[in-house]
Parts: C-alpha cells; structure tokens; sequence
C-alpha cells in the first residue's frame, strides 16, 4: 500500500486560504484516486474532494465546490488541496487517502485503503 503524508494545515481567518499537500511514497502514483475527506469534533467524516487515477476527472463535494480545488503533481508524487474563501465551518482534520484504479463519482471512507495522519484546519470567524 501507499504511505501518505499530509502537510500545510494551521489557522486561518475566515475568507482567508490555505493550501494543504499530500506526498505518497511508492511507485505507480497515477493509478491511485487520491481524495481528501475532513472530520470536525463530534461529526462523521465526509468527503470533501477526489481526483480519480490518472487524473482524469476531478469531484468535490457540494459543501466546498468552487472555493477548493484538487489537482496533482505527478512529478511530486503529491495531491494538493488548495481551500479559498475558508469558512469556520471548514475547521476539521483533513486526511488525504489513496485507492488503487477506484473509479465512482461518490466516495466514502470505506472505498479507501491508505490514509495519511490527517492536519489540523482551523477557521477563526
């Protein structure tokens, strides 16, 4: 399996950005779907954005749709999250996981078997 490590979470205020970065070690990164899901205390985690293997389509979920963009650095073996606009509804552990050749256009947490450590997002209001 794929290691993931994520980075770029911290504090920010609201309407400002952040952008978090994900680098998977190992070989063979376009065939992974990448996405990034968040969890806040107390909620479930959710889905928040996905960029299928071979980067050929890109899915967001609603919450986060035209202020979050996904993309990748094939290169970089890297997944990038960049968050404009952030909300303090925002604020979460983001977590970028890793599936091999998964393809779908809705994603849960159980379609995914590799997942980073997660980083701290924090939106002050």
């Amino acid at each position: 399996q794929v290691q993931l490590v994520e980075r770029g979470g911290g504090l920010v205020q609201a309407g400002g950005s952040l952008r978090l970065s994900c680098v998977a070690s190992g070989r063979a990164f376009s065939e992974y779907t990448m996405s990034w899901f968040r969890q806040a205390p107390g909620k479930e985690r959710e889905f928040v954005a996905a960029s299928s293997w071979r980067g050929a389509n890109t899915y967001y979920a609603n919450s986060v749709k035209g202020r979050f963009t996904i993309s990748r650095d094939y290169a970089k073996n890297t997944v990038y999250l960049q968050m404009n606009s952030l909300k303090p509804e925002d604020t979460a552990v983001y977590s970028c996981a890793a599936s091999w050749r998964y393809s779908s256009s809705t994603y849960s947490p159980s379609d995914f078997g590799s997942w980073g450590q997660g980083t701290q997002v924090t939106v002050s209001s």
